[in-house]
């Protein structure tokens, strides 16, 4: 493997605190030869993960198009084949692993196909090793900071018939001015940042990363502004912690700064992912309150509900502070819904300490959550941990929790019978081709049925019934319906 460029875990851990990141713009320039690579050849890009990940998964698309590949619908049809991955959990690998092994069929059927993996399973250094050693089909692997070497390690791959392997463990850069497909034509997510430098002690993700590194407040406007003119009715602004926006910057403005000039561009509906409980502060809570168009809806990390196993986790907070987040952010701003992610069974986690997350489950009644038993990463603390606690135990605790969430979830959602929302139109519903679906500012998933009402348009909807996961309603017309 010494021919390959692989990571390094032990650098990936490393940070700088005086690192200022290279801001590389026109950052995908392409030679003759590789706009023309692609000439009737088809792609297909599966991505696998977060906001993040999808993000990813635009701009190695809008590359390949760049380079005159067109989108293949079907996976038998493409020439090539790109898995972009997420490394968060260990069921997510063997997801992945599993697409790889199916692919085999596609690749004797036609042997030229270029089979590739990217995002943050290769960033892990075991793992990428153990895939080029087990699966010779994958010809292409790169890493979350190489994404512009695309048009190189492809040119290479085809011309010389061998695998390319360059996945980097590097503090990072920020590239601007990256082609991309948009995954819809209404509604958009734009990164704001990337890598963290929080190393809570079971997360992969500083390390698959990089360090926290903010974009220039004049680019991210002048995205989102280019969006608009475009027609978009909504943005997620995206980082791995949206909060520590701008303190590697060292330029005086902040996350509730960038909020506020983001919400006066004007656009209708901003939302931002994720949010880290430790930095948020009240001037994001106060201009969430304020603007209209930041959307009612706060992603709060909860994690643990015991202090002892918060310390251990490493998120720099108590549950008694959580706590009044929580509350202070429900006070302040109206008909606010909060979702949640919480990790069952950390190692060694008693009975006690898990009851006392049920007993913040009780008071924060969650309008959603992501719930999970505790997945070990390698390279991480937690995974050196020994632990005690059977996995029949946990998956018993998961459960228990699962089933008291999913009470509040619905209990929450049946709260809107009866009242009229602005639902943004995404398309037709997965559950009743009849019908439409789309989402409310408070991140409510509607389906509907409607009588005008087209993808992109914000239109009202009374709410008939509130279940677990979604709400059902009916368009109603009150003369403002936005048929831009």
């Amino acid at each position: 493997m010494n021919e390959y460029k692989l990571p390094s875990a032990k650098e990936a851990r490393f940070r700088r605190k005086t690192y200022k990141a290279p801001i590389i713009y026109d950052s995908v320039l392409l030679t003759e030869s590789q706009k023309q690579l692609g000439v009737n050849l088809k792609y297909h890009v599966l991505t696998y993960g977060c906001q993040a990940n999808v993000r990813d998964g635009e701009v190695i698309s809008g590359i390949l198009e760049n380079m005159s590949y067109t989108f293949a619908e079907k996976l038998s049809d493409a020439d090539i084949i790109i898995l972009n991955t997420c490394a968060i959990r260990e069921n997510a690998e063997k997801r992945v692993l599993g697409v790889i092994g199916s692919l085999k069929a596609y690749k004797r059927l036609k042997p030229d196909m270029i089979i590739g993996l990217c995002g943050c399973i290769p960033q892990q250094e075991e793992m990428v090793k153990m895939i080029i050693e087990k699966y010779p089909i994958v010809e292409l692997i790169f890493g979350t900071h190489n994404i512009t070497s695309l048009p190189k390690l492809l040119e290479n791959v085809i011309n010389t018939k061998k695998r390319n392997v360059e996945v980097l463990s590097v503090l990072g850069c920020i590239y601007e001015d990256l082609p991309s497909v948009r995954q819809f034509e209404h509604k958009a997510f734009v990164n704001i940042m990337d890598g963290c430098d929080k190393f809570c002690t079971y997360c992969i993700v500083p390390y698959t990363r990089g360090q926290q590194r903010s974009r220039k407040l004049e680019d991210i406007l002048k995205e989102v502004n280019e969006l608009k003119s475009k027609g978009y009715k909504e943005i997620t602004l995206l980082g791995q912690n949206v909060n520590a926006y701008g303190k590697d910057l060292d330029q005086g403005y902040t996350f509730g700064d960038l909020l506020e000039k983001v919400s006066d561009t004007g656009i209708k509906r901003v939302r931002f992912t994720t949010s880290h409980p430790w930095e948020f502060d009240d001037k994001m809570i106060d201009i969430i309150a304020e603007r209209e168009n930041l959307m009612p809806f706060i992603h709060l990390p909860l994690q643990s509900g015991n202090d002892e196993i918060l310390k251990l986790m490493g998120r720099r907070y108590t549950s008694k502070q959580y706590k009044e987040l929580h509350d202070k952010i429900k006070s302040k701003i109206k008909n606010v819904s909060i979702s949640t992610d919480i990790i069952v069974g950390f190692p060694n986690e008693t009975e006690e300490q898990f009851l006392d997350t049920m007993k913040m489950v009780e008071h924060c009644q969650y309008d959603n959550a992501y719930s999970f038993v505790f997945s070990a990463r390698a390279e991480t603390p937690a995974a050196r941990m020994k632990d005690t606690v059977s996995i029949t135990e946990k998956k018993e605790r998961l459960q228990r929790l699962n089933k008291r969430l999913g009470y509040y979830s619905k209990l929450n959602n049946q709260k809107w019978v009866g009242q009229i929302v602005e639902v943004l139109v995404d398309g037709v519903s997965k559950k009743n081709p009849a019908f439409m679906s789309g989402y409310t500012p408070q991140q409510k998933l509607v389906n509907f049925s409607y009588d005008n009402a087209e993808i992109g348009d914000i239109i009202y909807v009374e709410i008939t019934q509130g279940m677990k996961n979604s709400l059902n309603g009916v368009q109603v017309h009150l003369g403002k319906e936005n048929h831009e």
